[in-house]
């Protein structure tokens, strides 16, 4: 169904590669937080700013709306499940309006 419709693909695709800056903005925090990467690296603290300023307007409200979990950040997996919903909802959309199912 992804290939019928370039609009739908676009979508998935855009969603799908948030969903891998995510990840890797996690990866990087765990690295970081067990001296694997030097922060002070020029790379390591160009793509950790990256990383940050495309996820945090994200993340940010989901951590407020959060409560307090002693250090456990889970807000990355609550927004990787939103935009996998996300995702199939579009689908649902798209075969409910189209194939009317």
């Amino acid at each position: 169904m992804i290939a019928s419709n370039p609009f739908l693909w676009l979508i998935h695709t855009v969603i799908w590669l948030y969903i891998y800056i995510l990840i890797a903005t996690a990866v990087l925090s765990w690295l970081v937080a067990f001296n694997v990467v030097n922060m002070r690296n020029d790379v390591v603290r160009s793509v950790s700013y990256f990383l940050y300023q495309v996820t945090e307007p994200a993340l940010r409200p989901i951590r407020a709306f959060l409560p307090n979990l002693g250090g456990i950040d889970i807000s990355f997996v609550i927004l990787m499940i939103g935009l996998m919903f996300l995702d199939q909802f579009v689908f649902w959309i798209y075969a409910k309006i189209v194939y009317g199912i």
